[in-house]
């Protein structure tokens, strides 16, 4: 496979095993750049890109692929050099995607040609099965990729998204396809149907699983349905946190471009006391689960996660009673 940084020998002859140290240092004494900067696309990491259905994230995805590509910095994200991109797209026919594609390449003519790659051979191959695993790599070593888009994620495998052991397994198969190609991954995956304004990693179905292997997260909420405009709400394992900023579409090239408009403030966030727990059951004298917990994320502004975690406290200290699938106050 072709050496794609200049660097790769000496990666090599780094020695394993037990180091000092004084070893470590000297052979690794700077983390190599980003791909995309600020800190969005670590080199050899995993960038998740979730939202709701039709909020535009393959359409994000093919404007970061070809700015990685032609080595153009849009949207506010700086592309330090141009990259090879592999895209394994899974939802639209090779020649729609090609249609979707020929807008985007207008601005910026023929740079990224050479270095934008589509495996139009990646449908019905799954990453969960050897035999697909293997084709994923041979593409990506076929095409001497740094990066590659799997678009979406739900399509490249057959397990069970709310089984954490289904999806622990098809995150550590991600991890051994960037392993053995040493590409960067960005999978665009979808989200839970309830998600908490302050929700960012947790929100991806299957979130447990995928904290243990993603480098970054990047969430797309349209704040309106009315304007074509999203919000991008970030988390990141490695980089400074990030505030959530605003992109418009152009409807006649298809690159989302940064907004004008300001995003809403993210205030800091409470945590649920028991007391607030109480006060939810007091306005209402008694409640099933679902009624008490959305009481309490209404109230308190909190997420799902959160409000449960109040609910299974305060029972444990006793705030609050279950009685016959009813929630109260002790008598």
């Amino acid at each position: 496979m072709r050496e794609k940084l200049q660097d790769r020998p000496a990666e090599a002859q780094r020695p394993s095993g037990v180091l000092s140290l004084a070893q470590l240092l000297q052979h690794n004494p700077v983390p190599s750049p980003a791909l995309i900067d600020p800190g969005l696309l670590p080199s050899s990491g995993i960038l998740f890109v979730g939202g709701e259905p039709k909020v535009g994230k393959s359409l994000l995805v093919a404007n970061l692929a070809l700015a990685l590509a032609s080595g153009s910095s849009r949207a506010g994200f700086t592309i330090p050099h141009p990259r090879r991109v592999l895209i394994c797209q899974f939802e639209l026919p090779t020649p729609q995607f090609a249609a979707r594609l020929a807008p985007m390449r207008k601005p910026i003519g023929s740079a990224a040609d050479s270095n934008l790659l589509i495996d139009t051979e990646a449908a019905g191959h799954l990453l969960n099965a050897p035999r697909g695993l293997d084709h994923f790599i041979r593409a990506i070593r076929a095409a001497k990729a740094d990066v590659v888009v799997l678009d979406p994620l739900y399509s490249t495998h057959d397990q069970d998204e709310n089984d954490t052991r289904a999806m622990a397994a098809l995150c550590q198969t991600l991890l051994r396809l960037r392993d053995a190609s040493h590409a960067a991954l960005i999978v665009v995956h979808h989200v839970r149907k309830s998600v908490g304004r302050y929700e960012i990693g947790s929100a991806f179905r299957g979130s447990s699983a995928l904290h243990a292997v993603g480098d970054s997260y990047l969430l797309l909420v349209r704040p309106s349905p009315q304007i074509p405009t999203v919000e991008l709400r970030f988390q990141f394992r490695y980089a400074p946190a990030q505030e959530p900023r605003l992109l418009s579409l152009d409807a006649d090239t298809l690159w989302f471009e940064t907004s004008t408009s300001k995003p809403a403030p993210l205030h800091p966030r409470r945590k649920v006391e028991t007391a607030d727990v109480e006060r939810a059951l007091a306005a209402s004298g008694s409640a099933r689960f679902n009624q008490l917990r959305q009481q309490i994320m209404t109230q308190s502004e909190c997420s799902r996660r959160t409000a449960q975690q109040a609910i299974r406290r305060a029972c444990q200290q006793g705030s609050i009673v279950q009685d016959d699938g009813q929630y109260r106050l002790p008598l």
